[in-house]
């Protein structure tokens, strides 16, 4: 690495760093971000991330000063009120707007402040409501204020020719080819004037209309022209006469992802409203940003509403109301969050010293660098790895290179490998990234090619923002990004960089103990060895009677038509209807469980109660409750008296329902669909399990399990070795030879038999264990069983079952029961 990052330094030394600030990006992180050790962040795009010596000073502030709400006239009062005019005037100074010109009116955030302008905008049926497709669906939703005024709303794309900028130098409406898409309007059949042929044309002196860019965009990283501002006011972006648009147009800029490298300078690129987040800028606070207006533009917003704070005398009792003349008080509703507000000056102290031309020179030097690097990754037949989204590589970072980076990769077949599987492994190894559309759908549909109909379809088809539909009929829904910030460093880069090398480029084959096939390759059993019918037996039962509680072993159980009887029979549901889990309530997997099947009972314990709970598995419930779904699977279900919820929400710590699968009516599994996490047999009936009735471990597979994770801990990591009930198997076998399973159709155990349903998916549970009464993660075996079993953006160990009870309809067939010790006859037909 020492060679590599010598090169680095020989081209972009003089950017990297901050070589003119008081302290270097090393030693602020070493000093100041001690939390980020063994943490690759980059998802500054995201969030920026607050330094602990900014949080020292704030709370020193806030612990050393009395701050009263501003509302008043006390000395703590009127401390407050200085703080938030210093404020004020500090957050103008960073956009370089004259306090003459603008107001700065704080906001919840962003979308608060875009929000303010939509609803307060003078919108008439004359005017249009224009916005480029790369923007933020924060700034889309001002279009429903709009339409429902009787507005036109207009996207457009528009693309730069930097030829022609560097040329003539100066902005000009033929440096701007215009795209438009179709209007859009509701309740009317005459179209705006000004929206017609995407034209700037006014209507007439009263009317006015709004155009909304991002400075930045935050899907791609793509950097807009600020000379926008200027042609789209005088109206000379479409080539209209000039006098024609005098006035009518207005100028929004997003700035919520730019303005923490390269801030819209209001002296120069006079926008009529800019919005931001200061989270986005260092971090903290959170739930504050701002709308940086001209006091021209302020003047025409008219806002309805009025609370305290807004109004210099009102009457209750009459329709008698007189708002403040200032603008900011006019705007901003009730008491502002004027402890943040006074927090701002500290994150801005950091800006201060490193100055946002230094921080988009150390930005930008990182994505030019890993761009470049990951646009000459290949796969062993030469074919490219990551298709990056909106920007060229440059072999020099300016300004103008955005520290963000956009990509998906492709598989040495051509396929593409889902974001959520990049997530995941990413999860793994440390490094926090985003994956998805970034609430972007406009940028998202056109980087990636979806036509409407790709993104009706994907939608009938189920997926939404935040799930794991990733690839639907062979294209991305969404793609993965990165984003460098100002406490970025060198090594954080190459840690991705290594990640993306190890994790998703083929390499030539490779053999380790005669399973290993080659990367991204799920590893199955060579056919000779396939050829040895070894001893397989069947070496222990688990039951789990509660969803993500702990099971009990048995010396034999019997089966019924959903598997193992009485196996996840009953589950948790938290206030909001959610089903719990180990992943949410870590407080599950301390809860002990056993059934009696000569007492007919179930028997709970939990260390947080003394009384041990006892359910009868006869008892006649009548509580019947509204179905529930359980990953995509409908379930009629049975509920308890409060009793015995009580007892459960004591156990875990919050309010809880406890419930039973209804025995007469268990699901009938019917999804096919793609989402792994749905059941995969479209005929058996199922408890609450996530995907087949039964779970199958094989000890041999877990054996080589730990011989790498061994391997893997000798660089001096701790000692992690896991057993079987780490996977919380319902069977578990011995005998056979590692991921032999893999290959198997069929099994016979005794007198039942089962068809196998293909490996199970794991998931971060595995990572989760128990020691001295502390739920522990960490991030083994997964990390491990990634290198070496993924298949198709899935991580598999184990094989799923399903049992044929051989019955059909309502037919009863005899009960029949798996004893340990029982041999295990495998068919791979």
């Amino acid at each position: 690495m020492e060679q590599s990052r010598e090169e680095f330094l020989e081209q972009f030394g003089g950017d990297y760093g901050y070589p003119g600030a008081p302290r270097g990006v090393d030693q602020m992180r070493v000093a100041d971000f001690q939390r980020l050790q063994g943490t690759v962040y980059l998802d500054h795009a995201g969030a920026a991330l607050y330094s602990e010596q900014q949080m020292a000073d704030v709370v020193k502030d806030l612990t050393s000063n009395v701050y009263g709400n501003p509302h008043s006239q006390s000395d703590s009062s009127m401390a407050v009120t200085d703080q938030v005019t210093a404020a004020r005037h500090q957050v103008l100074k960073y956009f370089n707007a004259s306090p003459r010109d603008y107001k700065c009116i704080f906001t919840s955030g962003a979308t608060a402040a875009l929000k303010l302008v939509g609803e307060c905008f003078p919108w008439s049926r004359e005017s249009c409501y224009m916005y480029t497709m790369e923007n933020h669906n924060s700034v889309l939703g001002i279009r429903e204020y709009a339409l429902s005024k009787g507005a036109t709303a207009l996207a457009v794309d528009i693309e730069e020719d930097k030829g022609l900028e560097k040329k003539h130098g100066s902005p000009s409406s033929d440096l701007f080819k215009i795209s438009r898409h179709s209007n859009q309007r509701r309740g009317g059949d005459v179209l705006s004037q000004n929206c017609q042929n995407g034209s700037l044309s006014a209507v007439s002196e009263n009317n006015w209309n709004l155009f909304a860019f991002p400075s930045e965009c935050n899907f791609s990283g793509q950097k807009f022209n600020l000379n926008l501002v200027k042609l789209i006011k005088e109206g000379n972006l479409v080539g209209l006469p000039s006098q024609q648009q005098q006035g009518q147009w207005m100028v929004l800029i997003d700035a919520a992802k730019g303005c923490a490298t390269e801030p819209p300078n209001l002296d120069v690129y006079p926008a009529d409203f800019v919005v931001c987040s200061f989270y986005k800028i260092f971090g903290y606070p959170t739930g504050l940003g701002a709308l940086i207006v001209k006091n021209e533009a302020a003047s025409l917003l008219n806002k309805t509403y009025f609370s305290g704070g807004t109004v210099a005398a009102s009457i209750a009792d009459i329709d008698f109301v007189q708002k403040r003349k200032s603008i900011e008080q006019v705007l901003e509703d009730g008491t502002i969050s004027f402890l943040s507000i006074a927090s701002l000056q500290h994150g801005f102290k950091i800006i201060q010293m490193l100055t946002t031309s230094a921080i988009a020179r150390h930005t930008s030097s990182l994505a030019t660098y890993v761009r470049k690097k990951m646009l000459y990754m290949k796969h062993r037949n030469k074919k490219n790895v990551c298709i990056i989204y909106g920007q060229e590589a440059s072999k020099v970072a300016d300004l103008k290179t955005s520290p963000t980076i956009t990509f998906n990769l492709k598989r040495e077949d051509g396929t593409w490998f889902g974001y959520r599987e990049v997530e995941k492994l990413a999860s793994l190894s440390g490094i926090h990234l985003r994956t998805g559309c970034f609430c972007n759908p406009g940028a998202c549909a056109k980087y990636l090619g979806l036509s409407h109909s790709d993104l009706v379809s994907n939608f009938e088809a189920g997926h939404v923002c935040w799930d794991d539909n990733d690839v639907i009929k062979g294209k991305p829904t969404g793609a993965v990004r990165i984003s460098f910030g100002y406490i970025s460093t060198y090594q954080d880069a190459e840690e991705f960089l290594k990640f993306l090398q190890s994790s998703f480029v083929s390499k030539p084959i490779a053999s380790s103990n005669g399973h290993t096939l080659s990367m991204n390759t799920l590893n199955l059993v060579d056919n000779q060895s396939q050829q040895v019918v070894p001893d397989v037996r069947l070496k222990s039962i688990i039951i789990y009677p509660v969803k993500s509680c702990q099971g009990f072993s048995v010396q034999s159980w019997p089966l019924a038509a959903g598997g193992l009887k009485y196996d996840r029979e009953w589950l948790l549901q938290g206030s909001g209807g959610e089903i719990l889990t180990q992943k949410k309530v870590p407080e599950l997997a301390s809860i002990r469980t056993l059934i009696n099947l000569e007492l007919g009972k179930l028997f709970v314990e939990s260390p947080k109660r003394k009384d041990k709970l006892q359910i009868s598995l006869l008892e006649n419930l009548t509580h019947l409750t509204a179905e529930v779904d359980v990953y995509g699977q409908r379930y009629e279900v049975e509920s308890y008296d409060e009793n015995v919820n009580t007892w459960f929400s004591e156990a875990i710590g919050r309010h809880c329902t406890f419930m039973r699968c209804s025995s007469s009516k268990k699901s009938l599994c019917t999804s096919t669909g793609q989402n792994g996490r749905l059941c995969r047999d479209t005929r058996s009936k199922l408890s609450f399990v996530n995907e087949g009735q039964l779970l199958l471990i094989s000890e041999e597979s877990v054996s080589d399990l730990n011989s790498r994770l061994s391997s893997s801990n000798g660089n001096g990591k701790q000692h992690v070795l896991v057993d079987a009930m780490r996977f919380r198997p319902n069977i578990v076998i011995s005998g056979s030879t590692p991921y032999r399973e893999d290959n198997w159709k069929r099994l016979h155990i005794g007198d039942a038999y089962f068809t196998s349903m293909g490996g199970c998916n794991r998931c971060q549970m595995i990572n989760l264990h128990q020691n001295a009464g502390q739920v522990i993660k960490s991030k083994e075996p997964l990390a491990t069983l990634a290198s070496y079993r993924r298949e198709k953006g899935k991580i598999l160990f184990g094989v799923l079952l399903n049992y044929e009870d051989g019955s059909s309809g309502e037919e009863t067939v005899a009960e029949r029961w798996l004893q340990v010790g029982q041999e295990v006859h495998t068919s791979t037909e």
